[in-house]
């Protein structure tokens, strides 16, 4: 089972964005759970959302305490919580970020990808330039970085759960997926 632990904040998506990739696995033939964890509700607070993709039907409820792939959309939030926390030796992260995998200190054995979803999400128009919407953008990562999903599969889903600037939140995805850097 792959399971997938997104960090942001209130209002970047990162709910939405386990929603999507859920439906997207779906879209595939895959059993999949998506759903929210919440502290403070509120703009700009951390919010965390799961994801879980299986081949078989998933019987586990709760949680993700040790995912195998955390998905962090605001790089500020490293400072704050330990987005580490629980994972599995040799996991999967991926950042949206401008700097190099190599600018973090992470254990040795995680696989880092970085992306620069905020400028990729702002040059889209997605949200605003001090706010920008970056969920979408940072699944086009996610599939290039993972192979859990297809790109094409993800692009269908937001067309279809996109309904505000659905072919720009497309176009984001796209050279996100291209973009990203080990």
């Amino acid at each position: 089972m792959i399971e997938v632990k997104f960090y942001g904040r209130g209002g970047q998506g990162a709910v939405v964005a386990s929603v999507i990739l859920a439906n997207a696995a779906f879209k595939e033939g895959k059993f999949v759970q998506a759903f929210p964890f919440y502290g403070i509700e509120r703009r700009g607070a951390p919010v965390a959302a799961y994801t879980r993709i299986d081949t078989k039907p998933i019987r586990a409820r709760g949680q993700i305490n040790n995912p195998g792939i955390i998905v962090v959309l605001d790089p500020y939030l490293i400072g704050l919580v330990d987005v580490t926390q629980g994972l599995k030796p040799a996991s999967t992260i991926i950042l949206n970020t401008e700097k190099k995998a190599s600018d973090f200190n992470f254990d040795k054995s995680f696989k880092i990808f970085t992306c620069d979803a905020t400028s990729i999400a702002v040059k889209y128009g997605l949200g605003a330039k001090t706010a920008p919407i970056v969920n979408t953008t940072i699944l086009g990562a996610f599939a290039k970085a993972t192979g859990v999903v297809k790109l094409k599969s993800l692009e269908k889903t937001i067309l279809e759960k996109i309904s505000l600037k659905a072919n720009e939140n497309v176009k984001a995805t796209e050279e996100a997926f291209n973009s990203v850097k080990v």
